[in-house]
This record gives structure tokens, sequence and C-alpha cells, in this order.
């Protein structure tokens, strides 16, 4: 059962558009994935709950984070959608990110070491770089970085 929703507290999906600085196109995209809802006037004219710009704001945050939409998506599903997402949802929330993102730190640190390590050796060597393929010998093993 839909629950009566005040016209004020409606959005057309061009204002919702301006304050997030979503572009519309991105906002159906947006839907289409679940991320968000909308309701629909007589017309056909899509129309969003204002607690939507935070969950919109949510997706641009994640986005500049490295969070992809999927992920999101996950942490949305324990969200409520009709609904604006208590203090301790968000808190939930940005706390899996960070160890997202302090586990995604303490792989670029890796790489950056053994970045470093081969550039500063200059060996290249097939036994100590795992950087070079000679020959293209992991072409055998797939697509795709094999070494790192």
């Amino acid at each position: 059962m839909e629950t009566f929703v005040e016209p004020e507290d409606l959005l057309a999906i061009g204002e919702v558009s301006r304050r997030t600085g979503v572009p519309v196109s991105a906002l159906h995209f947006y839907e289409q994935l679940g991320l968000i809802c909308s309701t629909r006037t007589a017309g056909n004219q899509r129309r969003y709950r204002r607690h939507m710009i935070r969950r919109i704001s949510l997706i641009v945050v994640a986005k500049r984070l490295g969070i992809s939409l999927d992920q999101v998506g996950e942490v949305f599903t324990t969200l409520p959608l009709d609904d604006t997402p208590t203090q301790a949802d968000w808190k939930r929330v940005a706390k899996l990110w960070r160890e997202e993102i302090a586990a995604r730190r303490k792989q670029l640190e890796n790489l950056q070491r053994e970045l470093t390590g081969c550039i500063g050796c200059g060996c290249l060597s097939l036994n100590a770089c795992r950087l070079l393929n000679a020959d293209d010998e992991l072409a055998a093993e797939g697509p795709g970085p094999r070494r790192i």
C-alpha cells in the first residue's frame, strides 16, 4: 500500500538533477538499476521524494571513492528505499566502505612497492620481476593481468 506523499515533498527530475549535479540520463540509469525510485504523475513524468537526494549524493560520493555501482546496490538493499535512512544506517555504510578503501589502499601500496623495486633494480628479469612478460608467455593463461 502506497502512503500519501505531500506534493511539496516531490521533486521533478530536472530539479533533482540540478540539486545533485547528476545528469538526468544518470538518474534514469540509477533508477533502472534499482538504486533510486520515483513515482509518476498523471502525465507520466517522474517525481522523486526529497530523501532520494541523499541516496543520489551517496552514489556520487561512492563513485568518487571508486566504489562500484554493484557495491552501492548491495549496500542499498539494507537501506529503506521509501524512507530516509537513519544515522545508524549511514554509519554502517561508512564503516563498510572505509574497510573497502583500506583494503584497496593496501593493494595499491603493495603494487607501488613492487613497481618501485622493479624500477629501482633495473633488472626486469623474469625471475624477479612480476611485471615483465617476455615473449607473451602468459597469454596461454587467458586475458588480463596474471602476476599483479
